[in-house]
């Protein structure tokens, strides 16, 4: 099996280079190494000169649109993807390996990952905790971390690639619409190490998160999971209009009001 690694970099350059240590040092051998720069402004050029890798530049176009772009230039079947602010563990995509050709009907699986904060280890919450993931034990939070997902190049064409108009939640929305129809093996082994607490982190900075998780499950209203999708859309709904009610948001406020008793009105019919 050939695997591309896919590394999507905006004004990280410190942190790059141990990402792609961590892949290089892999127990299992990757053909490529694709890092797709979205128009950083820092060094990042300069630090990739002599590391064997594709580099591509484009202008700034989203964490979307630079994984979606490796994923069309990458070279093999099997894809796995590291954010470059994070690193894996030596025997990660070892790991993938032996559960894909021990099943070989599943396309996608995905590891448990650490948190860490300033050289310290985060405690996730019970609700952070990772499990054997469904479409409906999704709907609530994204269960899986990109950097933590292998999958093979055909789901793509299958499901779509990553929704490049949301700004976050891309990932919430992408295994949303795998999980629709396919399964996502869990790999209860901690293979990745996530760093949190720096700057440009999209999923701590950006407001109104919710608000891109309604628009993913608005896409699954036709769908055989419509009632569970209708009552998480209430739950959400309701959090974004008492966020906006609280801070006097009015447009926010009526714009969710309508949704939410168009949203009511459905379930009873």
């Amino acid at each position: 099996m050939k695997i591309s690694v896919i590394i999507p970099t905006y004004n990280r350059a410190n942190f790059l280079l141990s990402a792609i240590n961590s892949i290089k040092s892999q127990t299992y051998r990757i053909d490529e190494i694709i890092v797709v720069d979205d128009g950083s402004s820092d060094n990042t050029k300069e630090v990739l000169k002599n590391q064997n890798i594709k580099y591509i530049f484009q202008e700034n176009k989203g964490v979307s649109s630079a994984r979606n772009r490796g994923i069309k230039e990458s070279k093999n079947d099997w894809i796995a993807f590291l954010d470059s602010d994070d690193i894996w563990e030596k025997e990660k995509i070892e790991k993938h390996i032996n559960i894909h050709k021990t099943n070989q009907n599943i396309f996608c699986s995905y590891t448990d990952e650490t948190w860490n904060r300033n050289g310290k280890t985060i405690k996730l919450k019970p609700y952070q905790e990772k499990e054997e993931p469904t479409f409906l034990n999704s709907l609530r939070l994204c269960k899986i971390g990109v950097s933590t997902f292998f999958c093979h190049k055909n789901i793509f064409e299958k499901v779509g690639y990553f929704d490049e108009e949301l700004l976050v939640c891309e990932d919430y929305d992408l295994w949303l619409r795998i999980l629709k129809d396919y399964e996502i093996k869990y790999i209860n082994e901690k293979l990745t190490l996530k760093k949190a607490g720096h700057k440009n982190q999209l999923s701590f900075e950006t407001k109104l998160i919710d608000t891109y998780r309604i628009k993913s499950l608005e896409k699954h209203l036709n769908s055989k999971y419509k009632k569970e999708v209708l009552n998480e859309l209430i739950y959400k709904m309701e959090i974004v209009l008492s966020g906006a009610k609280k801070h006097g948001n009015t447009i926010l406020e009526k714009q969710y009001t309508e949704k939410l008793n168009s949203i009511k009105l459905s379930l009873i019919k």
